[in-house]
């Protein structure tokens, strides 16, 4: 069974296993931002050992933005990536945010109807954002 946990230093390397195998275009240095005291919000699924992970930044408040979302290639397909979402949109909306964003690839059309599917909508079309081409910002109202 998958629990999702507050994240925390000790989770570094399983993490950076999973930022490499299931991200194009990862961004090491926000895992080490992220796992220190005050930083962005991270939330790990950990199935006896980390599986997933979502980071937040928060600093814009009342807007928190998503910069990575990573599940396992492993697992994916098994409910992480929704769990990991849930837990941190419950913890925005307890915090009083009221949005929360993300940008995904535009031509992923996969990753579009995952977060489709949980409530995100197109907002942005962003020229250039990954090394591979366009970005979408979508965004959810909490």
């Amino acid at each position: 069974m998958v629990r999702i946990r507050p994240g925390t230093a000790d989770d570094l390397s399983a993490l950076r296993r999973i930022q490499t195998a299931a991200l194009a275009e990862p961004w090491p240095a926000l895992l080490d931002l992220a796992s220190g005291d005050g930083g962005p919000r991270l939330f790990v699924a950990d199935d006896g050992e980390p599986v997933g992970y979502v980071v937040a930044l928060t600093a814009g408040h009342p807007v928190a933005y998503v910069p990575e979302l990573a599940v396992q290639p492993d697992r994916q397909g098994d409910g992480v990536g929704s769990a990991l979402l849930d837990a941190l949109v419950t913890s925005l909306d307890q915090a009083a945010f009221e949005r929360v964003r993300l940008t995904a690839r535009a031509t992923d059309d996969a990753v579009r109807a995952f977060y489709r599917d949980r409530g995100f909508e197109p907002v942005e079309l962003v020229s250039g954002h990954f090394e591979g081409g366009d970005g979408i910002v979508l965004e959810r109202r909490l």
